[in-house]
């Protein structure tokens, strides 16, 4: 097959583009076609028949993307489960493995502001698909033509949501949960999360409330993503109601944010502290740790007071996913708010986050408030803030340039992690990251320290580093 490569690349967390632009069903089936033919490939000299999930979040046309791809992949003789509704991303993934299917294509683009869709690709175990997948994927791209009509595989439509919900309860301590009696908000934020926790948590005396849990393509004119520009009317809610927890799922409700009964932010920073502490005090969970290299210093200090091995990869849950699969870990997060936790899929999971830190308050019987006071006193309060710089190109930045940087306002740098990007470690502990988007024009720039003042400032100085050498 001949013409113009469209521009299709998968980053770190799948494809994503904009509707009617890049985002269109020809190239939508184009991508369904290379996966078709990346399975299939895998799978010659098998018996066993291909069989791949489909699901879709609350997107502009989300829903007919997957019926697409659902044909592709049947006319390429697969058969296909599809979503009988928009669901979170991890219900998609539970399936996949707990149903011993091929792989997963979930239509989402997550967090991304609504004119945006994607495809996410999840391999057999429920994780998502690496590197090695993605790049095949790509190169599959026009290699051949979407087969049309010829409906070898079956496409059956399916309740993907029940067994779900039945796992969460029994992953959950339901007993101590039943009589435990909290108010909850949780805002949804227009995306595939919804109400559905109301279903996970039925048959017990905590009280859901939910806020913006209705489908809106537009998602209210913000981008779906629990960052605390995005929370205005979360938090105006819980300061001016009488809520003892408030949780927030993003887009296809992979990640979360949460906040105090009193209107105080939460840092997903925080919140993986929070559910390292509980799921091996309280739960008596045991494995290693796993985090990125733009991870808060808390959990290093967590690990190392508890004994608890700790694991470090590149910027991208994929990464965790994959050490999850190859070492004992009982939770990984993400610098976003993905979590993933042992005895489930190796995939970030925004909903079960939330029981689970539900679950903390109900084991300590104090107040999140009270819980996360205790933890910063033992081990710590850190300042973590995140920006980024959008260049015309990529080739305005070099930051190799950076390396030898010896200093950094006054601090010494006494250690450069260039695992993904530059993490320049100072003496006092502060670090300053610059790392460049793999798939768009942007530098991204990260900055922790003990007082918020070194934080602002660190993050300035990052910022105007990056401006000054732009060439």
């Amino acid at each position: 097959m001949s013409g113009a490569k469209p521009k299709i690349k998968f980053g770190t967390d799948g494809w994503r583009g904009i509707i009617s632009e890049d985002f269109t069903f020809e190239n939508v089936r184009l991508v369904a076609q290379a996966i078709a033919d990346y399975y299939i490939r895998q799978g010659k000299g098998g018996s066993r028949k291909l069989k791949i999930a489909v699901g879709y979040d609350t997107r502009f046309l989300s829903g007919k993307f997957a019926e697409a791809v659902s044909e592709v992949l049947s006319d390429n003789g697969i058969d296909v489960l599809l979503s009988d509704r928009a669901v979170p991303t991890p219900t998609l993934s539970f399936a996949v493995k707990e149903k011993h299917l091929t792989a997963g294509v979930m239509i989402t683009a997550s967090h991304n502001p609504g004119k945006y869709n994607g495809i996410k690709i999840k391999t057999a175990s429920g994780g998502a698909a690496g590197l090695d997948v993605t790049r095949q994927v790509e190169r599959l791209i026009l290699k051949s033509a979407p087969k049309g009509k010829r409906q070898t595989g079956r496409i059956e439509k399916v309740d993907l949501i029940k067994d779900y919900v039945k796992f969460l309860r029994r992953y959950i301590d339901f007993k101590k949960l039943k009589n435990a009696k909290f108010r909850i908000l949780v805002d949804a934020m227009h995306g595939s999360g919804n109400s559905f926790l109301a279903q996970v948590l039925k048959g017990t005396k905590i009280k859901l409330e939910f806020l913006r849990a209705d489908i809106n393509p537009s998602f209210g004119g913000l981008r779906p993503e629990p960052v605390l520009e995005n929370l205005k009317v979360t938090q105006d809610k819980l300061k001016k109601q009488k809520f003892d927890l408030g949780l927030v799922l993003d887009g296809d409700a992979d990640r979360i944010a949460a906040f105090a009964g009193n209107g105080e932010f939460l840092n997903p920073q925080k919140v993986l502290g929070l559910l390292m502490l509980h799921l091996r005090q309280g739960r008596r969970m045991r494995g290693g740790v796993v985090k990125t290299v733009v991870g808060t210093n808390l959990i290093d200090k967590i690990t190392g007071a508890l004994g608890i091995k700790l694991y470090e990869t590149a910027v991208g849950f994929k990464y965790i996913s994959e050490l999850m699969l190859k070492k004992d870990i009982f939770v990984g997060g993400e610098e976003a708010g993905g979590m993933g936790f042992k005895n489930y899929i190796p995939e970030r999971d925004g909903s079960l986050a939330g029981l689970l830190l539900l679950e903390m308050m109900v084991y300590r019987k104090k107040s999140i408030l009270k819980i996360l006071n205790d933890m910063e006193q033992e081990f710590g309060r850190y300042y973590y803030l995140r920006d980024e710089l959008k260049l015309a190109s990529m080739g305005k930045i070099r930051l190799d340039h950076f390396r030898n940087m010896k200093k950094i306002l006054g601090q010494e740098v006494i250690q450069l992690n260039d695992l993904d990007g530059l993490k320049f470690i100072c003496r006092d502990e502060s670090w300053l990251v610059l790392r460049a988007s793999g798939t768009e024009p942007i530098v991204r720039i990260y900055a922790e320290s003990k007082s918020l003042a070194r934080s602002k400032k660190m993050l300035a100085f990052g910022k105007k580093l990056i401006l000054k050498h732009a060439v």
